[in-house]
């Protein structure tokens, strides 16, 4: 099996499913101007990067969109030429120029949204300006918001090794599994976003039951060793990936519904309706799967597996059930991260893989196989990818997160929340 898997994995690479940069559309930043429910045709906007140096230039065409093609993942300032606007129409939040963050393989939508110009007299806006306290607290507050994101996906990975031992690497798969159903869902089939998002959970967690069903469960029957099970995982996750992208294409794409809202005033930081949404969601889920992990009988029972499977079957719990049960569990987090990842930065078929390193981070360093570890983990990781970008380029964010973790585990080696274990 592990053979079948890895020369599967081969044969895939080798027919061209692995050149997924000439497949993927890349990043870019992009956006439609709309003014009293019509198209706004003819507007420029510039794009450059955090050097100045201009990464690019479209205008807006007749249905009023646009989209310039940028070289990679990076912050970059958007400016709209408030000079080329039709008369009479203005930018109503007075900043027509934006520094957004791209991620690696997204489309970063933009939004500019446009009304009316004021009235002779009126008080004028206020002139755009981004001090440096201004971007640490909308940078502390987007890594808050990604390391939720983080998180459900974190606890679901968490969950399945404190119960098998497993490190799988296709649990990145899972998060890209729900952010395709839901795009499914939501733009193929026509579905609302709300109920496309609950659907695509519950066919993920789903997912994860059917592959403990007929796969991990066949291969524990069979008493396949901890690290066959990991190599296996990653012939699933090469499997998975490719084809998602068979059947997706390697572009990046966005739901039907909320991909551009504008920002909240809350003082200090803008933050779209959605985030908050996401991060009230995210933490009532996280919660609720931790407490009944502590306080109900399945949740005692999945300790009681996790702690010594050999004890808690001669008690009477049933091991295959309770972790078919964590499977579906892990199943429906990821796919639940999934969908919120898919709003936060678009969909695309290697998104999952993508985070999949941080996901092992934050499980790592909150303490392997427990659930508020997880949780603490992930917001770590969250904090210290976005609040690196203040010294390092965007590139690189991923590094500050691994350097927190390298440090953690000097001196922590069970993590944040783990307990020390003697080993002999």
């Amino acid at each position: 099996m592990i053979i079948f898997t890895a020369v599967l994995g081969f044969v895939l690479t080798s027919l061209g499913f692995g050149a997924t940069s000439a497949l993927a559309a890349g990043e870019s930043l992009q956006g439609t101007l709309i003014n009293a429910g019509q198209p706004v045709a003819g507007v420029v906007i510039n794009v450059s990067d955090e050097s100045g140096t201009s990464a690019g230039k479209a205008t807006s065409g007749a249905d009023g969109k646009w989209s310039v093609t940028v070289k990679g993942a990076g912050t970059y300032k958007v400016d709209l030429d408030t000079t080329t606007l039709p008369q009479g129409v203005t930018v109503t939040n007075g900043r027509p120029s934006l520094t957004l963050t791209v991620f690696e393989g997204a489309a970063r939508n933009v939004l500019f949204p446009l009304g009316q110009a004021a009235a002779p007299g009126s008080k004028p806006a206020e002139p755009e300006g981004s001090s440096t306290a201004d971007r640490v607290f909308d940078l502390i507050y987007t890594g808050i918001h990604f390391g939720l994101i983080i998180a459900l996906a974190a606890l679901g990975l968490s969950l399945i090794f404190g119960t098998m031992g497993l490190t799988n690497f296709a649990h990145g798969e899972l998060i890209t599994f729900g952010a395709l159903g839901c795009f499914l869902l939501n733009v193929t089939v026509g579905l609302p976003l709300v109920v496309s998002g609950i659907l695509a959970v519950v066919l993920g967690g789903a997912f994860g039951w059917f592959q403990d069903r007929v796969f991990w469960g066949w291969l524990r029957n069979r008493r396949t060793g901890l690290i066959g099970m990991m190599i296996i995982s990653i012939g699933a996750a090469l499997v998975l990936r490719y084809v998602y992208l068979f059947a997706f294409r390697g572009d990046t794409k966005q739901y039907a519904e909320y991909v551009a809202q504008p920002g909240m005033d809350l003082g200090i930081i803008s933050v779209a309706p959605k985030n908050l949404v996401m991060d009230v969601v995210a933490i009532v889920v996280l919660l609720l799967v931790s407490l009944a992990l502590t306080m109900t009988r399945l949740g005692k029972a999945t300790r009681a597996v996790a702690t010594n499977p050999s004890l808690a079957a001669a008690s009477g719990i049933s091991v295959d059930a309770i972790i078919r049960l964590v499977w579906t569990i892990g199943g429906a987090l990821a796919a639940l991260s999934g969908v919120m990842l898919g709003l936060f930065q678009g969909v695309n078929y290697q998104m999952g893989f993508q985070i999949l390193l941080l996901v092992f981070a934050a499980v790592t360093l909150g303490g392997l196989g427990t659930a508020f570890g997880a949780l603490v983990g992930s917001l770590v990781v969250g904090l210290a990818t976005q609040l690196s970008t203040l010294w390092i380029p965007t590139e690189l964010k991923n590094v500050g997160a691994l350097v927190v973790l390298i440090v953690i585990i000097l001196f922590r080696p069970q993590g944040i929340l783990g307990r020390r274990e003697r080993i002999g």
